[in-house]
């Protein structure tokens, strides 16, 4: 399948005057078919190099004539509103006529061979803007839910980029906007990735006069009950959010973090109070997206269980339903540490080490990322391969 969409782009004849803007259109709507998450354009010696994101995975679609990548770029350029002939600095902006369940940002960058470009595709699914529809864990989502009827502290979301944080967030924020009584939610977010019904969103800009830590501060005064922050970027910004959450709002927000442990070690290390995480902090959730096996899969050999200590496991194969990858779809392998567990908060108060937080919280009944991971792999819905490339070969990986 993807010989046939890079065959399309290839088709297009570079003589004619409509050539970029045709290019433009038919990756766009390639990307969009394909359920691709970023479109990465790369000039290379030999011309434009084209990749796309698919359920986390970068695939290539080839090489096209260094000639036309200029304008390729340019054409996506105005598209999203940037400065066409600047092209010696970053510039981010959004295609302005993007369909609505849809936002495409778009993010130049200038290299060595002239400028990258990478396109994310963020299609909106009604359904995710549910917490049942996440995927998380029950239990996990269970606990999320009765957390969201607090009047104060923070809950925080956590993981690396490209897992599904905003997701998570913007399904929390849906299921308040439609709480009984009604509560007052302000959101600080850059970009703003869609609008809810029933929530007050503003737009913050770093290096501008309305910043997270500016915008953050003047908020309090808007008679908040509930604050989401699209993310916890800096000291000062974890310093206010957790002071917010201490004196009676309802504080979501997202961070990147290895592990829900790291994430807390890493407030730490911000700067904040032990006491400031274990009075202010509810629970953090951490969360990673994991490909799906295809329908085509077939039982592992003990060589593809990579040392898991599993029952069973099954393998990618590859089909013309899943474009040859053995995969289609992704879920989520999620863990999340309560502060009301006192091992953890006394861990906190004592400073140890992240291994220590983790043991602290797997004792107090936390069932942590590789306890589900070796689930996910015994179920039959994605491999030990999967596994290995998302967690990694630690020392506290599966075995």
């Amino acid at each position: 399948m993807v010989d046939s969409w890079s065959d399309a782009l290839r088709a297009l004849d570079p003589a004619q005057a409509e050539y970029a803007t045709r290019f433009v259109d038919a990756l766009l709507t390639a990307g969009r078919a394909r359920g691709a998450s970023d479109l990465h354009l790369q000039p290379t010696p030999d011309g434009l190099e084209l990749r796309w994101r698919v359920d986390g995975v970068l695939v290539p679609l080839g090489t096209f004539p260094a000639g036309v990548g200029a304008n390729v770029i340019a054409r996506l350029k105005v598209l999203a509103g940037l400065l066409t002939y600047r092209n010696d600095v970053p510039q981010e902006g959004r295609l302005r006529d993007a369909r609505p369940d849809e936002e495409v940002r778009v993010c130049t960058f200038p290299t060595l061979y002239g400028e990258r470009a990478v396109v994310r595709l963020f299609q909106h699914r009604r359904e995710l803007r549910q917490l049942a529809a996440l995927g998380l864990p029950m239990e996990i989502e269970t606990r999320l839910a009765a957390l969201l009827n607090q009047t104060a502290g923070a809950v925080l979301v956590v993981g690396p980029a490209g897992s599904g944080k905003t997701t998570t967030l913007y399904a929390c924020l849906e299921r308040l906007a439609h709480a009984n009584p009604p509560r007052s939610i302000v959101t600080l977010e850059d970009p703003i990735e869609m609008a809810i019904a029933g929530v007050t969103q503003s737009q913050v800009r770093a290096g501008s006069e309305f910043d997270l830590a500016d915008g953050l501060r003047s908020v309090l005064r808007q008679d908040p009950e509930v604050i989401m922050i699209g993310e916890i970027r800096d000291a000062t910004t974890a310093q206010v959010a957790l002071q917010a959450s201490l004196t009676g709002q309802l504080v979501l927000s997202s961070f990147h973090a290895g592990s829900a442990a790291e994430a807390l070690a890493r407030l730490l290390d911000m700067g904040l109070e032990p006491y400031m995480l274990t009075s202010g902090v509810l629970a953090v959730v951490f969360q990673r997206l994991v490909r799906k096996l295809c329908g085509c899969a077939r039982t592992a050999t003990s060589e593809e269980l990579l040392g898991l200590v599993v029952r069973d496991a099954r393998a990618p194969v590859g089909c013309a339903d899943c474009n040859q990858t053995g995969y289609s779809g992704r879920g989520l392998i999620a863990e999340m540490i309560t502060l009301a567990d006192p091992g953890v908060a006394q861990g906190l108060l004592q400073r140890v080490d992240v291994a220590e937080l983790e043991r602290r919280a797997v004792h107090g009944g936390m069932i942590d990322r590789h306890a589900r991971a070796l689930w996910a792999v015994e179920s039959g819905w994605t491999s030990p391969a999967e596994i290995r490339r998302v967690l990694g070969f630690g020392e506290n990986s599966p075995r």
